[in-house]
């Protein structure tokens, strides 16, 4: 199901205008007009809707940690952030991308993230663990997997896991929670976890969230409960993001 494509929201204001968020086959990130704070929005959520990396849209915006924002705040989305070491640095000054004759070449396949250790075997599926990208990782939910990342096509930015509704919906890794809210439309009830300077993780169609933004969590502890908020049937849709960009959830999680 199409879920993250596009977002309707009524804080779009200044160069962004609806019709950017009702082309489904428009794919974030997005560069440029602005965003006005309303209630409930945080650096993290914004920077989640607008496909970008957190830490470059608050250098934009003279905003350090810890990121603090406010209603009525103008969220410049114009490409004169720069990422700190490790992530993609963004350039100053966009230009649009000009339309030329020649046939585009295919980029290469990114490589699987390393993983540094492997899941114990003789442990339950649903407790394993895996080491990747120096975060220890295990499956927020022991459900099917009813759809894959998609960067083409019917595009699907994580993984919709099926379960049933009250389902205990746990934290894939150690982190902090830096959203809880139902303020991104296709996502239902969300929460976002911030891992390192790196990585972040979302749970999204929650029928009840069960922690605080602000609060510390730990890998396998409850935060939510399964539910269909913002989709037609209950489901877990689970997204990891690097740098603010999507990644496939499936090499960070332990084979089934």
């Amino acid at each position: 199901m199409l879920l993250f494509a596009v977002l309707i929201l009524p804080a779009l204001v200044g160069c962004n205008t609806s019709a950017i968020y009702g082309d489904g086959a428009y794919n974030p990130p997005v560069y440029w007009g602005r965003h006005v704070v309303e209630r409930g929005d945080t650096l993290y959520s914004i920077a989640w809707r607008y496909g970008r990396d957190y830490r470059e849209l608050g250098d934009a915006n003279g905003i350090g940690p810890p990121y603090r924002i406010y209603p009525g705040q103008v969220i410049r989305l114009d490409r004169r952030g720069k990422t700190p070491a490790g992530g993609t640095r963004v350039a100053s000054s966009p230009k649009p991308p000009r339309e030329s004759g020649r046939k585009k070449s295919t980029p290469a396949p990114k490589p699987e993230p390393k993983v540094t250790r492997k899941p114990d075997t003789n442990v339950d599926v649903s407790r394993q663990t895996q080491t990747v990208s120096d975060i220890n990782w295990r499956w927020p939910h022991i459900g099917t997997v009813i759809a894959k990342f998609s960067t083409s096509g019917k595009m699907n930015k994580g993984i919709d896991i099926a379960g049933n509704s009250g389902d205990p919906v746990r934290a894939a890794a150690d982190g902090n929670v830096v959203y809880a809210g139902n303020g991104l439309l296709g996502y239902g009830n969300l929460i976002i976890i911030n891992h390192n300077e790196h990585y972040l993780s979302a749970y999204a169609h929650n029928r009840r969230i069960l922690v605080a933004e602000g609060e510390d969590v730990k890998q396998g502890q409850t935060i939510a409960e399964l539910g269909s908020t913002g989709t037609d049937g209950n489901r877990l849709h689970f997204e990891i993001r690097r740098n603010g960009n999507p990644v496939d959830p499936m090499p960070y999680l332990p084979r089934r």
